[in-house]
């Protein structure tokens, strides 16, 4: 019996700890929109990103509609074609359609030219954001920092756990963000 009481005193003495501990770690959470928002180079990259985007579109949008002025000529002059020069026509209007299509993909695609421009423009940002978060979080001893803007189901935060001000403060000491006064909260 003592040897059960001793083993019980030993496993209680190591689970213990932990439990306690765990009941003592801070959790605080961000709002990654409104922080990004408040960063002018996030902004200015974001107006970049819409230009092209637009451009692109545009673009994309006149190849599509010559496509479909081919193919509007083609059914005018279908009746009336021999056959090698109806497959012809299809043919080019099948090649112009594949062009647009692939044009969309080149600019669109999972690997397309806005994916490879956000990289570019966005991902240093997220990335100050990511360090300064990381930076806070060792420095203040937080165990999880969540974020609330990421559709992360959170049915309650309190704000005096919201560290997104501290956040971009930190990030200011890298690269220019609104004055805290100036902020706009969501």
């Amino acid at each position: 019996m003592k040897w059960f009481v001793a083993f019980m005193a030993l496993v209680i003495g190591v689970i213990m700890p932990d439990r306690l501990h765990a009941q003592n770690q801070k959790f605080a959470f961000v709002d990654s929109d409104y922080i990004l928002t408040n960063i002018p180079e996030y902004n200015d990259a974001q107006e970049e990103l819409n230009t092209l985007s637009a451009k692109w579109e545009e673009e994309i949008k006149k190849v599509f509609t010559r496509v479909e002025e081919m193919y509007k000529e083609y059914q005018t002059e279908a009746v009336l074609l021999p056959q090698d020069l109806k497959k012809k026509k299809e043919e080019e209007i099948l090649k112009k359609e594949k062009e647009a299509k692939d044009l969309q993909m080149k600019y669109f695609g999972p690997a397309g030219d806005l994916f490879k421009k956000r990289e570019e423009l966005v991902k240093p940002i997220q990335e100050k954001v990511y360090n300064a978060i990381q930076e806070i979080a060792e420095t203040r001893n937080y165990a999880f920092i969540f974020d609330k803007a990421t559709g992360a189901t959170m049915l309650y935060a309190s704000p005096k756990l919201d560290i997104s001000d501290e956040v971009l403060d930190e990030i200011g000491t890298v690269m220019q963000t609104v004055r805290r006064e100036d902020r706009k909260k969501n």
